[in-house]
């Protein structure tokens, strides 16, 4: 198997900011955040999803209590609704095409299509918008049957494998199974896999040494030194202070 990603690409050469979050002052997944790391020049991860009426939104969470002490589904609620909700009582839950607008090519982003029901109309939102931008990125999901959509639908987005070993997931024995060892790797074809630190060094991902590995979350200097230690290509991180040493 063989990657796409050659040694200039940003997934090898330049930090990642999980979410925005570099360095805690400011909520995830936000403008605000992701200005901030526009600012210092790293590339953003974000996570997209729909909204009930089918408008792609930058959000984490299928539910909207650990941000906004909303006790409701995201997919149960249309876009109006949910700008109506504010992330800390504060900052408004962006949509793809903000999220866009804003970054307009100033830094790469990572996408992550978080789709654990039918693919499709998600993806095709996600692929639309992605093809009007002129900035660099490349998608990411944990649901293996995204990449086979978007390897068919969209064979020229370089496209990345999410896997962990699953261990606080509710999923069946056999999904876990599955998932962690990347069983649709050979299908799917993606061009680099992420893969949480925790679970690293692993004969799983040792098997693909010819795929770039980035490892996530990295919030510590300890996980930066462990990561450094495991082969791995580059880091998914929060708080940039993992950086100084001095």
């Amino acid at each position: 198997m063989k990657t796409r990603i050659d040694k200039n690409h940003f997934l090898l050469n330049t930090p990642i900011c999980h979410r925005g979050k570099i360095d805690g002052t400011v909520a995830e997944n936000t403008l605000s955040a992701f200005e901030k790391t526009i600012q210092k020049e790293y590339a953003i991860e974000i996570d997209v999803q729909l909204t009930k009426d089918n408008q792609v939104i930058v959000f984490h969470d299928a539910d909207l209590k650990r941000l906004c002490n909303v006790d409701k589904r995201v997919e149960d609620l249309n876009l109006a609704e949910i700008k109506k909700i504010k992330i800390d009582n504060k900052y408004p839950i962006p949509t793809f095409t903000e999220f866009l607008n804003l970054v307009n090519g100033r830094v790469p982003i990572l996408i992550e299509i978080k789709n654990v029901n039918k693919v499709g109309a998600l993806e095709d939102l996600v692929i639309e918008s992605l093809k009007k931008y002129k900035g660099k990125f490349a998608v990411m999901a944990f649901n293996p049957r995204v990449l086979t959509y978007l390897k068919e639908k969209a064979p020229d987005i370089i496209r990345g494998q999410l896997s962990s070993f699953f261990k606080n997931e509710k999923l069946a024995f056999y999904k876990k199974f599955l998932l962690s060892r990347m069983f649709f790797n050979k299908k799917n074809q993606p061009d680099f896999i992420a893969y949480d630190l925790e679970n690293l060094p692993n004969r799983f991902v040792k098997k693909y040494k010819d795929i770039p590995l980035l490892a996530w979350t990295i919030r510590t200097k300890e996980d930066l030194n462990k990561a450094k230690s495991v082969s791995v290509k580059n880091v998914i991180f929060e708080n940039d202070t993992i950086f100084n040493y001095n």
